[in-house]
């Protein structure tokens, strides 16, 4: 079962066990880890005991018995935003532990084959796997190559290539082997495997609370102390008011309106969505079949200003292929071309392939049987950087053909007594600027031209990269590349920066630099010679096809191994931190909006003589009905809002590609401004149907 698979945010069972979780909550163990909320539910306590002291003397109140009613209310609608959050991640960890079978092993002791259950395997254990079976754990291929079925993990059908020694080293429990045989060295532990982490982390069990979440906290239960000791302190000044306008003491406050005074003004409705938004977050991304192993990394992912991106597979489509022959002075395209189709009959790469198809295309230069050329094929290394073909001719001796850098045959010719053309180095000065890459082909001491191969950029990734540079994000392409092609491909694709000739101590070298200028960094990568600069990062996306190396290393696993992912990690981190600060904004301004709504109309007896209403009557703007009513639609109000909020919540803030101040701007004018209208117009409304 994909981890894609979308939850509906109204499903009939979720609603239900949220519902039940809701109470189940109430537990003050459990509620006094959000102190907003904990304080209102030792307010629903109190007001409770009040209600029922009145009923046993004889002093019953039915505004305490709906005030009660409405506080418990408060408490349970945010107890039900966090535990409908939970329950999509719930919903999502069962459809994962189908995938968690008890599948046995084929485990290697002593040189032999025995059956073992693969929830007794442990990390080093060696196993074979063949075609149609299910890998029994997380390891590393060592021995053989194989196609493996991933859908059980990333939802995607098509079958992908798991071999030993390479960056696509990894396995995953639960996946199928689809063809040949693979040896697999077991990396985890019982009940610590990947499929083990992601239900723990989609169920909410190990979440952790941010440092973003905990300061806001923090903040929010500052704010609550600043209001619970104004809220105390007005029963004195209402007492002298009443002293000086000879009303009796009876009017003074009494303890259930204090309590739904302070409920109403201490910020309850982002205390009660917090959670929510922060378990929401990593539910997006998991969508997105991303693993985040923390709710810090969608939060740095919310912050980073500086991407470094690999340029094949992210910012090009990664194959080079060859679109033009240009043949050296004084010789013609169709040698050219029948040389550079020479050359690369025994190439596999998507390069080599290119030529050939190139020559047979453009100048009908039909492939020749290997077999028949008694030829002997030079492959490329990384300490010779060219390849070609040796063909023996009629007379016995032998024709080189070699393709490579510029420099390389350049060296080649010259040892053969040669002569390297200036026009060559033109041709190849000019494709480089452009952003291609020139292959020189050249025969014994003779140079022939030079193959045009270019890796494409892909369709729309510069306005991706223009709408990160909206948001403060600079990129930098990292390439191996030189740094002329270098230069064309990043002009091109429109990035910031690039880094040429990049090595991997060049990539850490480079994030440590950012990170001391005070930058956040987000890197993607799946080698082993990646995960130090996976590590450093401050959000590192492994490719899940990647070594078990950069899987530890990184701190979020993308299970598609796209490489163009990270764009929207980023994204999903910057829609939580806007909903996060846009539900505060609004939470706040309901506060201010709900205090000029109450304090006014329980103060219209004060200082009020005969006639019963008193200069502060002015300030009643909204005409609510009476003090009773006033603080009852704003209690009631104050429950109903967090229910309302929370689709926002799970959803987020609809993300656009905007400047920090053009965001701030429209936080203030949509959340603000909303935040402030909207309790004038709900109290209001809801007053008048009690006054009804």
């Amino acid at each position: 079962m994909s981890t894609k698979q979308n939850t509906s945010l109204f499903d009939r069972k979720i609603l239900l066990q949220a519902a039940k979780d809701s109470v189940i909550k109430l537990n003050p163990s459990s509620m006094i880890k959000n102190p907003v909320i904990f304080i209102v539910g030792l307010g629903s306590v109190l007001t409770t005991i009040i209600m029922f002291a009145g009923i046993l003397t004889n002093n019953f109140s039915s505004f305490n018995l709906q005030i009660a009613i409405w506080l418990w209310f408060t408490v349970l609608f945010a107890n039900f935003s966090e535990a409908i959050a939970e329950g999509r991640g719930k919903a999502q960890a069962e459809s994962l532990r189908k995938n968690r079978t008890l599948t046995m092993a084929r485990k290697i002791v002593d040189n032999q084959e025995v059956s073992a259950f693969a929830t007794d395997l442990k990390n080093g254990d060696t196993v074979i796997c063949e075609s149609g079976d299910v890998i029994p754990s997380d390891g590393e291929v060592i021995d053989g190559i194989a196609s493996v079925d991933e859908s059980a993990i990333t939802g995607e059908s098509a079958p992908v290539i798991r071999e030993s020694g390479g960056d696509r080293s990894a396995v995953t429990g639960g996946t199928k082997v689809i063809s040949d045989r693979i040896l697999i060295r077991i990396t985890s532990e019982p009940g610590n495997t990947f499929i083990d982490r992601m239900i723990s982390l989609v169920e909410g069990a190990k979440r952790q609370k941010t440092p973003n979440e905990i300061a806001l906290s923090i903040l929010l239960s500052g704010l609550s102390i600043i209001f619970l000791l104004a809220v105390a302190t007005l029963p004195a000044f209402f007492g002298y008011a009443l002293s000086a306008s000879e009303l009796p003491a009876s009017q003074n406050l009494t303890i259930p309106v204090l309590i739904a005074l302070l409920v109403c003004l201490i910020p309850t409705t982002i205390g009660g969505l917090l959670s929510a938004i922060g378990i929401s977050g990593m539910d997006r991304l998991l969508h997105r079949n991303v693993i985040a192993t923390s709710g810090r990394a969608i939060e740095a992912a919310g912050d980073v200003d500086v991407l470094l991106l690999d340029k094949t597979g992210t910012i090009t489509f990664g194959n080079r292929m060859a679109t033009d022959f240009v043949p050296a002075d004084g010789v013609t395209i169709m040698e050219l071309a029948d040389a550079a189709q020479l050359s690369s009959l025994s190439d596999e790469t998507p390069e080599g392939r290119s030529i050939v198809v190139l020559a047979k295309e453009k100048f009908d230069i039909r492939g020749r049987e290997v077999s028949q050329l008694n030829a002997t094929f030079i492959p490329f290394t990384a300490q010779s950087r060219m390849s070609g073909v040796d063909l023996k001719k009629d007379d016995g001796t032998f024709r080189h053909i070699r393709k490579g850098s510029s420099e390389t045959i350049r060296t080649f010719v010259q040892n053969n007594n040669g002569f390297f053309p200036q026009n060559i180095l033109n041709i190849v000065s000019r494709l480089s600027r452009q952003g291609a890459t020139p292959l020189v082909v050249a025969e014994d001491n003779r140079v022939l031209g030079v193959i045009h191969l270019k890796d494409i950029v892909k369709g729309g990734i510069k306005q991706r990269f223009a709408e990160l540079r909206k948001m403060g994000i600079r990129t930098v392409m990292i390439t191996g590349d030189n740094p002329l092609t270098s230069a064309a491909i990043a002009a091109e694709a429109g990035v910031d920066d690039f880094m040429a000739e990049a090595k991997p101590e060049d990539k850490l070298r480079r994030i440590r630099e950012e990170q001391a200028d005070g930058h956040l960094v987000g890197m993607i990568g799946d080698g082993t010679n990646d995960a130090p600069a996976l590590a450093q990062a401050d959000i590192g996306i492994a490719m899940n096809s990647g070594t078990q190396a950069a899987r530890e290393a990184g701190n979020m696993v993308d299970l598609d191994s796209n490489p163009t992912k990270l764009i929207e990690v980023v994204e999903v981190g910057k829609q939580l931190l806007m909903t996060r600060g846009s539900l505060t904004t609004f939470s706040i301004a309901n506060d201010v909006a709900k205090y000029f709504a109450i304090i006014p109309a329980i103060s219209i007896s004060l200082y009020s003589g005969k006639s019963g209403i008193g200069p502060l009557s002015a300030l009643n703007i909204m005409n609510l009905g009476s003090p009773q009513s006033a603080i009852l639609s704003a209690v009631i109000f104050n429950a109903i809002i967090i229910i309302l909020l929370v689709p926002l919540a799970l959803k987020g803030v609809r993300y656009k590609p905007v400047s920090a101040n053009s965001a701030l701007t429209r936080n203030l004018l949509i959340f603000g401004l909303g935040g402030i209208i909207a309790p004038f117009v709900g109290i209001k409304l809801i007053d008048i149907l009690i006054n009804m």
